[in-house]
């Protein structure tokens, strides 16, 4: 009786104030007009994404001490749509682990050697991109529950038909506009058991009455039916309306700009040199305004500060004077590289980071580069060369360095490092180095490099192994040790503009050795606001 007090107080706070002018019906009346109002909202919704076409990506982790010698992870990320035809998938990179045929199941194959199919996971955005309507489902209201400042409506959902593929679970709904906001479950089978995974799928008010896909978690049990997850992966999707500026307003302005003014630049002769730099110059912007467009690349903020005045301390410790700029990747695995004077770091390596001082560590080989003088290709300069699809990204942008120099960043980085305010603080740093490489051999694809060197090549571990050698044994299982956090620990990624944040929420305390996380997946619980809010 609580429950349906609850829902029928929701119900009348949903009537709109057209429909409040005429006469109440029932109250069956309006648990109709409900159900109604949150299947239009899903199809409007399945509608407006047709406009868009975010960047996904898919990092899965298998739990550990399961299948000694299989893959400890699997990666793969892409651009995801929605048409007539459902919610389709376009690769940029998978590993070996996934497959790319064009099939509408997700059989799991992870423990069978055929790989997984990375559709599968796109297509978890949404209950049911064909048929979620009340002929197709019944549902049945269980309480209301706020997520954030949003309260919500949950109902269990289920099929009333026995054809695979149909979602079976719980929505969350917001009540405000009826939307579906959270779900999580599964999607039926045909015959075979765990042809389909466990997940949970988080949208983001975007705009009005528009909840864009956002976080997606992913789990599921042995194959055998064991009791316990057999892996766990995060989805994050992004690059929805990206906060640059259009291309035409911006024309726009420069043609208004000139028409008020006859003003022109100073003419400027150049030395060879200084020829050479603007060339080099040319390239660096060139490459990061490639990164940024195809939604790679966070736009300049808050955290692109925190690690340039971690390389400022390092180069005035070090009487350096360079230009230096930092960008943030927004990708999962952990790497870093530098474009001419600008390094790069990605998101996933700043999460999994413990303190500045490991942060400092993570920067100074790149930094180390233009103190070497090591010069990036230069032939990005040329415009055609930035001038491509998305999809091939990964295979136009080559950003590697040899091994040799790599080698040499790394030694000279040591030497930047033990000159800094962080000399007497790079314990941490050390022990981040050894759980880096004790974790290493199982996790291949959060380490691979997707656009640089791996972070953790031999050619770059080695000479920061006096860093390792100089900090406390590894103990894992001690509480007082920190040496690596779990995936999403730091950054916040705003999934409609590619901001990003520092989160700034209280540490929790560590109980056990297991609760310690390092670089691993974990749920997502998302605190949801409204737009604007």
């Amino acid at each position: 009786m609580i429950r349906f007090r609850a829902l029928l107080s929701s119900l009348i706070l949903l009537t709109t104030a057209a429909a409040a002018a005429e006469p109440v019906g029932s109250r069956a009346d309006l648990v109709e007009r409900l159900l109604d109002r949150i299947v239009e909202g899903e199809q409007d919704f399945l509608s407006r994404m047709r406009a868009y076409q975010p960047f996904m990506e898919v990092y899965l982790q298998s739990a550990d001490d399961l299948l000694e010698g299989s893959p400890g992870d699997q990666y793969a990320m892409g651009r995801v749509g929605v048409d007539l035809n459902g919610v389709n998938w376009t690769p940029f990179a998978e590993s070996d682990g996934f497959v790319g045929r064009n099939r509408k199941s997700i059989k799991d194959k992870f423990l069978g050697g055929r790989g997984l199919l990375a559709r599968g996971f796109a297509q978890m955005i949404v209950p049911d991109a064909f048929d979620f309507d009340r002929t197709t489902y019944a549902f049945s209201f269980q309480r209301r529950e706020f997520l954030g400042s949003v309260r919500t409506l949950v109902f269990e959902v289920q099929p009333r038909t026995s054809r695979p593929g149909k979602f079976v679970g719980r929505i969350w709904v917001e009540e405000q506009g009826a939307r579906i906001v959270r779900f999580n479950g599964t999607y039926t089978g045909g015959g075979t058991k765990d042809m389909f995974f466990h997940f949970d799928s988080w949208r983001v008010n975007a705009a009005a009455d528009f909840w864009a896909p956002a976080f997606i978690y992913i789990q599921d049990e042995d194959v055998t039916g064991a009791l316990g997850a057999h892996f766990a992966a995060q989805a994050r999707l992004w690059n929805y309306s990206p906060a640059r500026s259009d291309e035409v307003d911006e024309l726009t302005a420069i043609l208004v700009e000139q028409a008020d003014s006859d003003s022109h630049g100073e003419l400027e002769e150049l030395t060879p040199l200084e020829a050479e730099r603007k060339w080099q110059q040319e390239s660096q912007r060139n490459v990061l305004r490639r990164l940024e467009q195809a939604g790679l690349l966070a736009p300049r903020g808050p955290v692109d500060e925190v690690a340039e005045t971690v390389v400022r301390n390092l180069m005035a410790a070090n009487g350096v004077a360079l230009d230096i700029e930092c960008r943030v990747l927004l990708t999962t695995p952990l790497e870093t590289f530098s474009i001419g004077q600008a390094i790069v770091i990605s998101r996933g390596l700043i999460d999994v980071l413990p303190d500045e001082a490991s942060l400092a560590m993570a920067l100074s080989p790149e930094l180390a580069h233009a103190v070497l003088g090591h010069r990036m290709d230069t032939m990005y300069a040329f415009g055609d060369l930035t001038m491509f699809e998305d999809a091939e990204i990964l295979d136009r942008l080559r950003l590697g360095r040899p091994a040799e120099e790599v080698s040499a960043a790394s030694a000279k980085a040591v030497e930047l490092l033990q000159k800094s305010s962080y000399a007497d603080k790079l314990s941490n740093a050390g022990l981040f180095l050894k759980a880096l490489a004790s974790h290493a051999p199982r996790l291949p694809q959060l380490i691979r490099s997707n656009f640089g060197n791996a972070v953790a090549s031999e050619e770059r571990m080695a000479p920061l192994a006096v860093l390792a050698g100089a900090a406390p044994e590894l103990d894992e299982r001690s509480l007082e040790q920190i040496a690596a956090l779990p995936l999403g620990s730091r950054v916040r990624l705003d999934p409609w503009t590619n901001q990003i944040s520092l989160r700034t929420v209280k540490p929790t305390e560590i109980r056990t050795a297991d609760d310690k996380l390092p670089f691993k997946v974990t749920p997502f619980l998302i605190n949801l606001q409204r737009s604007g809010e």
